[in-house]
């Protein structure tokens, strides 16, 4: 599963429907162009709740998946904490493919 979280994650890449970085994605999340918020496993502990937090606020599915390094990697830049899906089709693929895995919504 994990392959196919990351895949779908460089297409939404490749089709310009990914936020990364910190400022960027509560851009997104406020603007509420994002339906999924993932957030590196190795991220501190104040990111992780920050987007926690704005997540639920603005109702956006959030999980913790990866790390920062093969985030980075999968959108083609360095390390990244947090990103976002800014297309529904994708990131609904997404999280099916995480409660396959029973990563997300356990």
């Amino acid at each position: 599963m994990t392959d196919k979280v990351l895949s779908m994650l460089s297409i939404a890449m490749k089709a310009g429907r990914v936020s990364s970085g910190e400022t960027q994605v509560l851009n997104s999340i406020r603007s509420m162009e994002a339906f999924l918020v993932i957030c590196a496993c190795d991220a501190s502990d104040l990111t992780r709740k920050k987007f926690r937090d704005k997540s639920s606020f603005y109702q956006v599915p959030y999980v913790e998946y990866g790390d920062k390094a093969s985030l980075g990697r999968t959108i083609g830049r360095d390390l990244r904490s947090v990103v976002s899906v800014n297309d529904e089709g994708i990131a609904n693929n997404m999280i099916k493919r995480l409660e396959e895995a029973e990563i997300y919504g356990k």
